[in-house]
């Protein structure tokens, strides 16, 4: 059983992902907000409400795009894709909670493409934790984080809608792939 701890205040990486997105966002014409299920889908509601996007936001879950589908199989949590909005021309802010290698982004991009092209993606983050395997940069981040590689970021929503931002050990797994499979 992992164990966890806080680590980050959540909260005030919010405020400073949100300045970030809002300053990059400036004179854009339509831009729209698009996040990765989950924790990435949290944090683009809480922007595109605070950045009064709401009619420009959407969802991506990625689970039948990733590259390792075949090996890790479907995550028991599929959500449904909800983009109702025109991606072709739109500059998109892509969400993720965590950036790590790159592959969850890489595997958002290719379900934005089968809604359109859009003229830019940008990616936000909350945290990036580095260990990229795919040359993949957050536009907007949080924070970097170095983590030891049994250990993994962890984004959590309460019932009020406020964040954490967690470290987890995974370090007491008894099955050495389970770390390395872990999404973070």
């Amino acid at each position: 059983m992992p164990t966890s701890k806080h680590a980050y205040d959540a909260e005030a990486l919010y405020r400073d992902l949100l300045g970030q997105v809002r300053a990059g966002l400036d004179g854009v014409p339509e831009p729209a907000i698009v996040g990765i299920h989950s924790g990435g889908a949290w944090l683009a509601e809480r922007l595109a409400r605070d950045l009064d996007l709401t009619s420009r936001f959407g969802t991506i879950d990625v689970s039948f795009y990733r590259d390792d589908y075949a090996r890790k199989g479907l995550h028991p949590d599929v959500k449904p894709t909800h983009i109702r909005f025109p991606v072709d021309g739109a500059t998109v802010v892509l969400v993720d909670d965590v950036l790590q290698t790159g592959r969850t982004v890489r595997a958002a991009i290719n379900v934005l493409f089968d809604y359109g092209r859009p003229a830019c993606i940008r990616l936000a983050a909350l945290a990036d934790r580095g260990g990229r395997e795919l040359p993949v940069a957050a536009d907007y981040v949080g924070t970097r984080a170095e983590l030891a590689p049994q250990q993994s970021l962890c984004l959590q929503r309460d019932a009020a809608g406020q964040l954490a931002l967690t470290i987890e050990d995974d370090s007491a797994a008894t099955d050495a792939s389970a770390a390395s499979d872990a999404s973070h």
